[in-house]
Formats: structure tokens, sequence, C-alpha cells
């Protein structure tokens, strides 16, 4: 396991444990305004971590798909 998946593995069970103590909550738009901006800063973050290798293998995986 490297660390690409360590770091994955904990963001998302700090997600999961933040939405199931929100989701207690109903009507909590401020809650869930939280949740949909740290998601999209840990999308960020992770792209800064690991945006090079995200497009090798984007681009190796089209590469692939073209040539017979």
């Amino acid at each position: 396991m490297n660390y690409l998946d360590i770091l994955l593995n904990w963001i998302l069970d700090i997600r999961y444990r933040l939405v199931k103590h929100l989701s207690a909550e109903q009507g909590d738009v401020p809650g869930w305004v939280l949740v949909t901006l740290m998601t999209a800063g840990i999308v960020t973050a992770l792209w800064a971590v690991a945006g090079p290798q995200l497009v090798q293998l984007f681009q190796d995986a089209i590469n692939s798909v073209r040539q017979p």
C-alpha cells in the first residue's frame, strides 16, 4: 500500500465520519456546504500531490485504447 492509498483512505474515513455526524442534523445547510467545500479542498490537495501521475495514468489509458 503506497502513501497515496493511505492518504486517500484516511481522507475518506474523515469524510465518512463527518457526513455521518452531519446527517443526523436534517436541514443543516451550512453543514452540507462545509462538506462540499472540504471535498473540493481534498480533491484539490490530491490533485496537487498526484497531478502529474494522474495525467500520465489517463494518457496511458487513452493511448492503450488507441493502439491496435
